[in-house]
């Protein structure tokens, strides 16, 4: 039965979908089954995977006009894409009755063919983050190990807080993970010392580190294992999955 994790921040830029992709990729080169869903209307996870056009999105599952059909991207990883589209769902789907469990409701029959599904939340607290939370065993928070990092935390932990109470108790904070991290620049080791603080055993150990192989593997539509295997990315987000199957085996 699959373990469902959201990668949540609603600060842009922490590196949430290039996470998303490289989770996704580590686990599946460590044996896994593993379906990602882009539920962030810009779509930058179904371009970062290379897929192109398709009439197979999320946008299309939310409306209830089709069931979902995951494309592969390789062998045992998987995408439910999304398109621009999915802008107006928010709108669309907010007369909706039980709007907030349609992403749960068409999940549902997927969980027994993976061992992970995760799901990349828009930078934002509306319905689609809602949706993907409640859908959700655990939510993944990125942070960048910059001064402001923390800021603004409070207002999703509130959110994580309240769909805990009312939409989904079985929902928690699975861990917090360091990104655009340079152990060199003493701003970044002050920022996880502070974010360890912070959060105490929910920090990963492994941060990861700047490498400009992570921004350049999405232009040509592919995840840092397939592009650059031996770079710093792919080792660190190797060993950021190693630490995830060890945590929630």
């Amino acid at each position: 039965m699959a373990l469902i994790i959201t990668l949540s921040n609603h600060k842009g830029g922490v590196g949430k979908t290039t996470s998303t992709l490289n989770l996704g990729a580590g686990l599946q080169k460590l044996g896994h089954q593993v379906l990602l869903i882009d539920l962030d209307p810009q779509a930058n996870l179904t371009t970062s995977a290379g897929i192109k056009q398709t009439d197979k999105t999320i946008y299309d599952c939310l409306k209830g006009t089709q069931a979902i059909q995951p494309i592969p991207i390789t062998d045992r990883l998987e995408i439910v894409p999304a398109t621009l589209d999915l802008s107006a769902a928010e709108i669309e789907l907010s007369a909706e009755t039980g709007r907030e469990y349609i992403l749960q409701e068409l999940i549902l029959p997927l969980k027994a063919h993976y061992d992970y599904i995760l799901i990349d939340s828009p930078p934002s607290l509306g319905l689609l983050t809602i949706n993907a939370l409640t859908a959700s065993d655990k939510v993944f928070i990125p942070l960048q190990a910059h001064y402001l990092a923390m800021q603004g935390l409070t207002k999703l932990i509130e959110v994580i807080q309240k769909i805990q109470k009312r939409l989904n108790k079985a929902l928690t904070v699975g861990g917090v993970f360091i990104t655009q991290y340079d152990k060199r620049k003493v701003l970044h080791r002050d920022v996880m010392a502070s974010i360890r603080a912070h959060f105490g055993a929910l920090v990963f150990a492994t941060p990861i580190r700047d490498n400009i192989a992570l921004a350049e593997a999405p232009t040509v539509g592919q995840d840092i294992f397939r592009y650059q295997p031996m770079s710093y990315g792919a080792e660190d987000y190797l060993a950021l999955c190693q630490e995830i199957i060890k945590r929630y085996a």
